[in-house]
């Protein structure tokens, strides 16, 4: 059993490597890196030329949590965070990211993530 996470572990970071070495994030045009867990969705703005995180939104900050009903869906929550990361990152004048999806494929939570930044205003 503990064969099959190291393996399943080992891939993971494969696949993290694999689209990690195709974006690089600038001042100008931040990385929008997603990451979620079993419960929350989580997704920062980083510039790595600097190594700084500029903003961060995820489904436990307070004022996602006001967004959100009890009856909302994961994917739901995703989108609003998304939607909440768009309008921290137009306070800070930003309007292009680059969408860094981390080593989850593009569907579900990570593609609600992204509508909802799109929705906000965020170009990539």
């Amino acid at each position: 059993m503990k064969d099959k996470h190291k393996l399943k572990r080992k891939s993971s970071d494969r696949r993290q490597k694999r689209t990690r070495k195709k974006i690089r994030g600038t001042s100008l045009r931040p990385r929008l890196t997603v990451y979620k867990s079993l419960n929350h969705t989580y997704a920062q703005l980083i510039d790595d030329e600097r190594g700084v995180t500029i903003a961060g939104a995820s489904s436990l900050t307070s004022e996602v949590k006001e967004l959100v009903k009890k009856e909302d869906s994961k994917t739901e929550v995703s989108k609003k965070v998304g939607l909440h990361l768009a309008k921290l990152a137009q306070g800070k004048g930003l309007k292009t990211v680059i969408f860094d999806r981390n080593r989850f494929k593009y569907h579900g939570r990570v593609k609600a993530l992204a509508q909802g930044t799109r929705e906000g205003g965020l170009k990539f």
